[in-house]
């Protein structure tokens, strides 16, 4: 992750340096996200950030809850930058194929059973394309980051009569169940069907920690400049001590040279496949701590790892769809449990918009596990028995089975669901205005 060496500058394990801090800090936790989703991460620098899509539904024939959260790997998006049109599209894209899979799955689960839909569509806003199929609507709208099935069943124009068998709303419990999960089942399938297919094709993306901290970035006529510190150095010991070859390697230098300003600490540096020995003397900073001008990074060798087979694919795929939805969970509980915390660790499309750009740059294999993530993050999020959610309209028909199948009176269910969308849309504004506002590409207008 991104830390501070008390230098006030970020630590990272990146070597451009036409980009912005904030933006550096980005392709660390983006390089983390496609190197298995960040195990080297510092247990100080556990904070999780979600990321939300929102988009609406409503009784009146719209289930289409697109509420999306990012796991744990990114865990702090500041000033995320969007440079690169075509990734920004790859990301986009991505997006939008996970909404239709949510949706198909809605879908397909209502057709197969001979249940009326009215619309499909895939974003929202002004139509864009638009054709009619038998009694079905199918569009696609300008903002791809939403969609919803759309059902009859309280149309006043629609040529069905209410007490029609095959609107939803008049179907058996069952059936209505199958509907309204059947697009959280959709993407935990697709999750995993994009393992299984990087497993055979490109092959997961896997790291291994090499003893030392890599040196990305020596800042000129600091101290490390001074001692002979040069970028691409990987240190190995301080004072004898040898560095860890963990996930606390990192903080291990950054806490020696906080303590020692002024005070010499000799460096034992690897330097092209030879030790060399340095002797640096931690200039002090105006917090009191010392500084060398330097960024550093975890020294992680990153490989991809294809299946043999068919049977070691599913292996493979399955040991990664379990490492990925526990994440997911894993940071849904830290909102849930430490809102207060991570309230403010929140945010929108823009950001998955840009983070998936980032990956996409970064290695366009990358997307594959990006969008794997999505999608468990859709399906978890979609189950919580929240308003607007399919897992809120679950908690509805588990509330009519527990009533006897007799269902809440329209008004209720309606103010229900409608707080539910009202709340999800006034968050998804400020989220995005917010995340616009920090990107860096705004930010250095």
């Amino acid at each position: 992750m991104a830390l501070l060496d008390g230098t006030g500058s970020f630590l990272h394990p990146h070597r451009q340096q036409s980009r912005t801090i904030l933006t550096r800090k980005t392709r660390t936790i983006t390089r983390i996200l496609v190197a298995r989703l960040n195990p080297t991460e510092d247990r100080r620098d556990s904070q999780r950030r979600q990321l939300i899509i929102n988009s609406s539904s409503s009784r009146h024939g719209r289930i289409g809850k697109k509420l999306l959260a990012i796991p744990p790997a990114f865990s702090a998006l500041g000033g995320t930058g969007l440079e690169g049109p075509e990734s920004v599209l790859q990301a986009v894209g991505v997006l939008t194929v996970i909404i239709l899979v949510h949706e198909a799955g809605h879908f397909l689960a209502a057709r197969l059973q001979n249940i009326h839909v009215s619309k499909f569509s895939i974003g929202f806003g002004p139509k864009l394309a638009t054709f009619q199929r038998k009694e079905v609507e199918y569009s696609i709208r300008a903002i791809p980051l939403g969609g919803y099935v759309g059902f009859p069943d309280d149309n006043p124009d629609s040529e069905f009569s209410p007490e029609d068998p095959d609107l939803l709303k008049n179907r058996p419990i069952l059936d209505r169940v199958l509907v309204m999960s059947a697009g959280v089942f959709a993407n935990i399938v697709f999750a995993y069907t994009l393992l299984f297919t990087q497993t055979l094709t490109v092959g997961l993306l896997q790291q291994k920690i090499l003893p030392g901290v890599v040196v990305p970035e020596v800042y000129a006529s600091s101290a490390a400049a001074r001692a002979g510190v040069r970028p691409a150095d990987v240190i190995l010991a301080l004072d004898g001590q040898e560095v860890r070859s963990d996930e606390r390697s990192v903080m291990q230098i950054v806490d020696v040279i906080k303590q020692r300003p002024g005070k010499k600490i000799q460096m034992l540096l690897q330097r092209r496949g030879e030790a060399v020995t340095v002797d640096i003397f931690p200039d002090r900073s105006k917090d009191g701590y010392g500084r060398i001008g330097v960024q550093l990074s975890p020294n992680i060798q990153t490989f991809r790892v294809k299946a043999r087979d068919l049977a070691d694919a599913t292996v493979q795929a399955s040991r990664e769809f379990w490492k990925l939805g526990s994440k997911v969970v894993e940071g849904l509980a830290q909102v849930v449990v430490n809102f207060a915390q991570t309230a403010d660790k929140v945010s929108g499309p823009v950001a998955i918009v840009a983070v998936g750009a980032e990956v996409a740059r970064s290695d366009v294999a990358g997307l594959f596990q990006f969008a794997a993530l999505l999608n468990l993050n859709l399906a978890v999020v979609n189950i919580l028995p929240l308003p607007a959610l399919d897992g809120g309209y679950l908690a509805l028909i588990a509330l009519e089975a527990l009533r006897g199948g007799k269902k809440l009176p329209d008004k209720i269910e309606q103010g229900i669901m409608s707080s539910g969308i009202l709340l999800i849309l006034a968050l998804g504004i400020v989220l995005m205005v917010r995340d616009t506002l920090n990107l860096g590409l705004v930010q250095g207008l």
